[in-house]
C-alpha cells in the first residue's frame, strides 16, 4: 500500500527522495527507474497514459511510495486512491529545474531529428525496453505535459510553476510536505514520524550518473553499427 507520494516533477531530487525513503523504510519506492527494473509495469503505464481506467493499487502493489514520473503526473489519482497517504512536493529553482531537466531527461529521452535520431532509433532496437520508455516520456511528459514546447524554457518553466501551485492549492496543509532535498532529514522525518537516521541524507548527483550511463550505451551502438558519428556517415 502507498503510504507516501511524491508530486514533484523529475529533476527535482526524485532519485534523493526515492533513496531517502528507502532508508526510512518505504521500500520499494516507485520511481522511473522502475520501469527498467521492472518491464512489466510499462504496459500498465501506457495503459494510464492513454486515459484508460486504472485500479491504482494494484497497479502499484508491493510499492511503499512513488514519486518522479510518471507516477506524479497523477498525484491527484494517486491521492485519491490512497487518502491516507502523505503527499512530499519535491521543489527546485525553475531555472536551475530547467538547465537539468534540458540536459538530461529531454537531451536522451525526446526524440531528435539528424544524426541524434538515428542513434536513438538503434539504441530502441537494442534496448527494445528503452524504446517504450521513450515512448512513453514522449507522450505523457513532452507532449500531454509540456505540449510539444519544452525546448522553450519559459513556457517550460510555466507550467513546472503551475504543476506546483495546484499541488499547494489542492492538497491540504497537514497532507503536504513542500521540500527541497538540500533541507536534508529533518524536514522530512518530521513530516513522516520517523526517527532520523544515522546514514547522510542521499544527495545524489543523478544528473551525471544519466549523462554517463546515456554516454556508454551510444557508444556501444556506434560501435556495434559501425556508424561514424564524425561524418554522419550511413549505417553499414
Amino acid at each position: 500500500m502507498v503510504e507516501v507520494i511524491g508530486a514533484g516533477m523529475g529533476r527535482t531530487g526524485t532519485y534523493s527522495l526515492r533513496l531517502a525513503l528507502e532508508t526510512l523504510g518505504y521500500r520499494p519506492c516507485h520511481h522511473m527507474s522502475s520501469l527498467g527494473e521492472r518491464e512489466e509495469l510499462i504496459p500498465r503505464w501506457e495503459a494510464a497514459v492513454r486515459g484508460e481506467a486504472v485500479d491504482w493499487p494494484d497497479l502499484l502493489t508491493g510499492f511503499r511510495a512513488a514519486c518522479d514520473w510518471p507516477a506524479c503526473s497523477f498525484w491527484r489519482e494517486l491521492a485519491e486512491a490512497f487518502p491516507k497517504a502523505k503527499i512530499v512536493l519535491t521543489v527546485r529553482d525553475p531555472a536551475r529545474w530547467y538547465a537539468s531537466a534540458h540536459r538530461t531527461i529531454y537531451h536522451f529521452m525526446a526524440r531528435k531529428p539528424g544524426m541524434r535520431g538515428l542513434v536513438m532509433r538503434l539504441e530502441d532496437t537494442f534496448y527494445p525496453s528503452l524504446a517504450r520508455r521513450r515512448a512513453l516520456a514522449q507522450r505523457l511528459i513532452w507532449q500531454d505535459t509540456f505540449g510539444g514546447r519544452f525546448g522553450e524554457p519559459e513556457h517550460a518553466m510555466e507550467v513546472f510553476r503551475r504543476h506546483n501551485d495546484a499541488v499547494l492549492a489542492e492538497v491540504p496543509a497537514d497532507r503536504l510536505l513542500v521540500f527541497d532535498v538540500r533541507e536534508g532529514w529533518a524536514p522530512l522525518c518530521d513530516f513522516l514520524g520517523t526517527a532520523v537516521p544515522t546514514l547522510p541524507f542521499p544527495h545524489v548527483n543523478q544528473a551525471e550518473s544519466f549523462i554517463r550511463t546515456a554516454a556508454l550505451r551510444r557508444r556501444k551502438v556506434l560501435t556495434l553499427r559501425r556508424v561514424a558519428p564524425e561524418d554522419g556517415s550511413a549505417i553499414r
